[in-house]
């Protein structure tokens, strides 16, 4: 009789983890950066069908890497999720929080559970509140760890090396269009530090504006807003009119 093959159970969880890490690393890089209106999502995606970043609730957004099916399956149970609490209680009962520790539980049973495969993909749930301080960025790993962010999270790809140019760069009270022109430099530069040109058709913006009047603060940017905006932070300073002018003319909600 032959002996069976023994795995330890560190071992296991360890292998699990790299597979995990290695697929969410071949995605392009999603940015989260807070600016003084609100937090803004930065994707390089030139899909304009498949989403990496999407509305959940009234304050709260979800943008994610990896594999599309199985962010997709989550981001459609937050929107079940907080349908359902804002309906059972209240609306201001829907947090980020609530939100990221139902993420957590979930990523946390499959990447344990010897039957699956664990999923290969990284979150981040974000909530903007009625001031700066009161912004909520949490990012949810493929463990189902939940990490507690401030200022700025990036997430895919060379995220490291992202990660590091924003928190030299980033400061609080930047414009709509400070804070974008950040992210784009960001998601630009490869791994050997050379630079690269992001145009408007190559990424997905959104944000979440405290200053909108209705109670929905999620709002996509594009066509000549975006690019306007990416303009107007490539310029001197004249990207402090970026997030006044952002308020106007966006899509609402999702696509």
């Amino acid at each position: 009789m032959s002996t069976p093959f023994y795995v330890s159970p560190q071992q296991a969880m360890a292998d699990r983890a790299e597979y995990a890490r290695k697929g969410i690393a071949r995605g392009r890089s999603v940015v989260v950066l807070q600016y003084n209106d609100g937090v803004v999502f930065v994707a390089e995606n030139p899909s304009r069908a498949l989403h990496k970043v999407s509305e959940i609730y009234d304050r709260i957004a979800f943008a994610a890497v990896g594999k599309y099916n199985e962010f997709e399956n989550l981001r459609i149970g937050g929107v079940r999720y907080a349908d359902l609490r804002g309906y059972t209680y209240d609306r201001d009962d829907v947090t980020a929080r609530g939100l990221a520790n139902v993420y957590a539980q979930t990523l946390g049973t499959i990447f344990s559970s010897a039957g699956e495969k664990p999923y290969e993909v990284e979150l981040i749930v974000a909530e903007v509140g009625a001031a700066p301080e009161d912004d909520q960025i949490y990012r949810l790993p493929h463990d189902g760890s939940i990490v507690d962010e401030h200022g700025s999270v990036a997430v895919g790809g060379n995220a490291d090396q992202i990660s590091s140019y924003l928190d030299q760069r980033h400061r609080d009270g930047m414009t709509l269009a400070e804070a974008l022109k950040l992210a784009v430099e960001s998601l630009a530069r490869d791994t050997n530090g050379s630079e690269r040109t992001l145009t408007a058709e190559q990424l997905e913006v959104a944000v979440l504006d405290r200053k909108r009047p209705q109670q929905r603060k999620f709002k996509r940017l594009l066509g000549r807003q975006l690019s306007r905006l990416l303009e107007e932070g490539s310029g001197s300073r004249s990207g402090s009119a970026g997030s006044s002018e952002g308020a106007g003319s966006a899509e609402d909600g999702e696509d």
